[in-house]
């Protein structure tokens, strides 16, 4: 996708040929920075810390954190060390285990002399297959907005509700719940996104607007609790979110507050869909409430707010008091019967079992 014109991708390989170049999405939406990853440390750090974050995205830089500790060394001992070390470092999103899983057997039967190249290739392969898949989210999702623009007077956009960051950003470029929102885009259909703030990380308000703007998609910030309200008073036509995890029966793991949005939209007869890859689907659980571990993040992402000043100064503030303590659940798990489809690359399918494992069998066998 474009920022100002130019086009990017959140994760890259540097010219130099080794070393991982990311979007420091921490610093959205007041400094575009890049920065340079150049350890497999350094990938565990991006990851924890969030430089880089969304499911897809901590996937292909899991990837690339192989690739470089293979570059150091491509022992055993490395490959195991590496797992471990990525592994721990975000423990909702599938992705992040099943492109470890992929880079495990792509490198495991090999000696330790090749290790490197050939983890340099599956890591970009990976990167690059995200980027098909999403396009193809993309055409598969277009098809519900050209649907319900049909309903519209002329000049009336179609109003989708989005919530936290399934965007380019998330992903290696395209998004999930955006893809279908930039094709729609390009062809010249109206759309208006509502783009939650969805504390405590904001990343609606930091990122989902960031990227819109750049691209020229018209929307409005909204607090979390506002989407209510909008869907009472039929102010929104859908919803599409993405999601860290799907389980086999189609319970959707998202950021907190997901499955809030669910219930109102089911309450005022909405259309509730998830954009997901296929990486993203959990064939090994089938119950996403008591399966599904949900991070818990740090106390100080709730306690405390940064932002711009009047002056132009990045500042961060406490807005919570110093005596309070704070709970920071970072996901909820929508039950599948709130959700009207899941948005994959093989198309749009129910939230269940049989439909995806019709669609997806080979991705069963593969695991």
């Amino acid at each position: 996708m474009k920022v100002d014109g130019q086009h990017f991708r959140s994760i890259w390989l540097e010219p130099d040929g080794w070393s991982v170049g990311a979007i420091d999405q921490r610093r959205l939406p007041h400094e575009f920075s890049l920065a340079r990853i150049a350890s497999v440390e350094a990938a565990a750090d991006a990851i924890r810390s969030m430089l880089v974050r969304g499911a897809p995205l901590i996937g292909a830089t899991a990837a690339y954190g192989v690739a470089l500790a293979m570059r150091a060394d491509g022992s055993d001992a490395m490959l195991d060390e590496a797992n471990r070390l990525l592994i721990a470092t975000r423990p909702t999103a599938i992705n992040l285990k099943w492109a470890l899983d992929e880079m495990q057997r792509a490198l495991r039967p090999l000696p330790p002399s090749v290790r490197a190249d050939a983890a340099y290739k599956r890591a970009y392969e990976i990167a690059g297959e995200d980027v098909a898949i999403n396009r193809e989210i993309g055409r598969h999702g277009l098809a519900l907005i050209e649907e319900a623009a049909v309903g519209k007077k002329p000049g009336e956009p179609v109003n989708i509700l989005t919530h936290c960051n399934a965007g380019w950003l998330a992903t290696v470029d395209w998004g999930t719940a955006t893809a279908p929102i930039y094709c729609a885009h390009d062809r010249g259909l109206l759309v208006h996104i509502w783009v939650d703030e969805t504390r405590p990380r904001n990343q609606g308000a930091s990122l989902t607007a960031w990227e819109l703007g750049h691209h020229g998609v018209a929307h409005t910030v909204i607090p979390d609790n506002t989407g209510g309200h909008l869907m009472q008073h039929g102010m929104v036509d859908l919803v599409i979110v993405g999601t860290d995890r799907v389980t086999a029966n189609g319970d959707v793991c998202n950021k907190i507050g997901t499955y809030l949005k669910a219930l109102a939209a089911h309450d005022n007869h909405v259309p509730f869909y998830v954009a997901l890859p296929s990486p993203t689907i959990d064939f090994s659980i089938d119950d996403g409430l008591t399966q599904i571990p949900i991070e818990q993040r740090a106390p100080g992402e709730v306690a405390t707010m940064s932002g711009r000043t009047a002056d132009g100064r990045i500042e961060t503030v406490r807005v919570v008091p110093e005596d309070s303590p704070v709970a920071n659940y970072g996901f909820d798990v929508t039950p599948s019967r709130l959700v009207t489809g899941l948005i994959t690359e093989r198309g749009v399918l129910k939230a269940d079992r049989n439909a995806l494992c019709r669609v997806f069998r080979d991705r069963i066998v593969a695991r």
